[in-house]
């Protein structure tokens, strides 16, 4: 298996104490590879979104307690970017995505001969957060989110409400390949409109966290479990969607007054490699475990049972055409 000349490489993960003890367990580079053969050591190739990861990292490193002689490798590289550069090209088994994947993601997996299975993993309440130190602002309004985040919209505190600070703002986003991303860009800024361009853009949620803290003026997005696992390091903006002021959180997000920031959250299988019984046996896991205290203890909110039970569903229909 060769490794991507841009040096690209996915976590390969181990078990959870391991993995907080020592982060990353290993890497296996996935360009060029096709999946696994049978008399080939085991393995299941995961990328796609930052937003999930969270979930399947968790999801892999119980999985491989449970079944040593499996490799599962997760790599956060956005929905987009996984599905264009990874999934559709039919070098990975699953793309995590934080939103549905779009028709020309569909077109590219069909051309390649890659149907792709949807599941439902959870549910995030996308979360606006500014640094601990905005004590002027609690809540905001979609609109003002817009005036914020839109092309042309405000540069400064003070243009969005006048008693807002006479600041710049300092801007911390989802890169363009996010799902995080297009969910806000459509949610938010909407069609007669684009997204702003002059921001600090990752996938990496984490150097969203670090940005906002280290400016007064901050402002970012991204999903929930991020701020779950930083709450003293920024603050959490509340938003009125027209019925005043509702916090983000899992008990929010799973009443649907959070809203128009919550959404669901996935993983899809090509089903070509469910005919592999390791993929076949993590993504069964993985529907299970979806449905359990694992999800919320990152900061998401678990599927139903009736959700699960649909997932199962689906997943069995794939695997009787493969017969």
């Amino acid at each position: 298996m060769s490794r991507d000349p841009s040096g690209w490489a996915p976590r390969s993960v181990s078990r959870r104490d391991f993995l907080a003890a020592t982060g990353v367990a290993g890497a296996i580079g996935l360009a060029g590879c096709t999946r696994a053969a049978s008399s080939e050591p085991k393995e299941v190739n995961i990328a796609g979104s930052s937003t999930v990861f969270p979930i399947a990292e968790a999801v892999a490193s119980d999985f491989v307690q449970e079944y040593p002689d499996i490799n599962v490798s997760v790599s956060q590289t956005g929905s987009g970017g996984g599905f264009s550069n990874f999934f559709c090209p039919g070098m990975t088994d699953l793309n995590n995505a934080s939103r549905s994947i779009a028709e020309d993601e569909q077109t590219q997996c069909s051309d390649n001969g890659i149907e792709p299975i949807e599941f439902t993993v959870g549910t995030d309440a996308l979360t606006v957060v500014v640094n601990p130190e905005a004590d002027w602002v609690d809540c905001v309004t979609i609109d003002e989110l817009r005036q914020i985040w839109r092309a042309d919209g405000a540069e400064r505190w003070s243009d969005v409400r006048e008693d807002w600070p006479d600041e710049p703002f300092e801007f911390y986003g989802a890169a363009t390949v996010s799902g995080t991303f297009d969910y806000f860009r459509e949610t938010v800024i909407g069609e007669d409109a684009n997204h702003r361009n002059d921001y600090s853009a990752t996938e990496k949620d984490r150097t969203i966290v670090r940005g906002v803290n280290g400016s007064p003026y901050a402002i970012g997005y991204f999903g929930f479990s991020y701020y779950s696992e930083n709450p003293d390091a920024i603050k959490a903006l509340a938003i009125d969607n027209g019925e005043g002021c509702v916090e983000p959180s899992l008990e929010t997000a799973k009443s649907g007054e959070y809203q128009p920031l919550s959404r669901p959250l996935f993983t899809y299988a090509a089903k070509e490699s469910l005919a592999d019984p390791a993929v076949e046996k993590f993504v069964r896991y993985f529907i299970e475990k979806a449905a359990t205290d694992l999800v919320s203890d990152v900061g998401y909110v678990p599927i139903t049972e009736e959700e699960k039970r649909k997932n199962l569903d689906r997943l069995d229909t794939a695997l009787e055409d493969l017969a």
